[in-house]
């Protein structure tokens, strides 16, 4: 009896555990359908922004327009490495994922020349780990993985322009997990500043034949301080898409593995009993 009540309070915690699971999933994979929406809607902004000041800095007669967002500072010294993860656990393997593409970007900002490099982390698992690993860092910018608005987004935009404009900064590096699918999750790395021109995306302003009121280098002065903004924040949306989907997916498989579980253990549990049952009539028999 003593093991009976061992099982029967073992497939009580199952079932509590296979509880917590299924509902985790389903607040994952609300909040996923909730970010990935947005994600959606910005790309489409975002590829429309590039293309036309892609377009702007081949205008004017051929002649190129540069932005100090755009030239690559002559002494390659000193980088922002913008390394965002999640604040939680519990998505698979989503967080080291993005520190081991952290890890890679670093050894390779070094074997560039790079002296210099601070990593600034979004989010409370890539703080932690930059803390431990003895890394330089600023984390002022940490809560924007669980709070990713828009607003929050341009304050981190804007002081990295602000750094590599005064060239506090030669060059700024995104590192995230990119949303491939529910199943997928990629890691990347990529330069943010200085900006990099995107070929052929779209039509030129000469093929179009466009007027533009203001000049094309007053529209870029406007134009390119948003479209970084418009990426850091595409960024953090596309962070946290697919880390709902890694916890989406965790879940699920935690769910799988707790029904199983727990599929076994009631058919221990009935065998057991079964056997319990046989044993004392067995024990009445011989009596009689």
């Amino acid at each position: 009896m003593a093991a009976l009540k061992e099982i029967k309070a073992r497939i009580a915690s199952v079932g509590g555990t296979l509880k917590i699971t299924s509902a985790m999933k389903m607040v994952a994979s609300a909040k996923l359908h909730h970010v990935q929406s947005e994600a959606e809607a910005l790309a489409v902004y975002e590829r429309q922004l590039g293309a036309i000041t892609e377009a702007l800095f081949r205008y004017a007669d051929g002649e190129q327009i540069e932005s100090p967002l755009t030239l690559p500072h002559k002494l390659q010294q000193r980088a922002v490495v913008v390394a965002v993860a999640s604040d939680g656990s519990l998505c698979g393997g989503f967080n080291a994922e993005a520190i081991r593409q952290l890890e890679h970007t670093l050894e390779a900002l070094r074997g560039e020349g790079f002296q210099q490099i601070e990593v600034w982390p979004v989010g409370e698992k890539m703080l932690a780990h930059v803390r431990k690993s003895g890394l330089t860092f600023n984390d002022s910018f940490h809560t924007l993985s669980g709070h990713h608005d828009y607003a929050g987004a341009v304050r981190l935009a804007d002081r990295l322009m602000e750094d590599f404009e005064a060239g506090r900064v030669d060059r700024v590096v995104l590192v995230y997990n990119h949303y491939a699918s529910m199943s997928r999750q990629t890691p990347r790395s990529e330069t943010l500043l200085p900006l990099e021109a995107r070929p052929g995306e779209g039509q030129t302003l000469s093929e179009a034949d466009y007027i533009c009121e203001p000049s094309p280098r007053e529209l870029l002065r406007e134009l390119l301080p948003l479209a970084v903004r418009t990426r850091m924040y595409e960024v953090l949306l596309d962070s946290a898409t697919a880390e709902h989907a890694a916890r989406t997916v965790a879940m699920q498989t935690a769910s799988d593995n707790a029904q199983e579980l727990l599929d076994e253990l009631k058919l221990f549990y009935n065998k057991q009993r079964q056997q319990a049952i046989t044993n004392e009539l067995a024990d009445i028999g011989q009596a009689d």
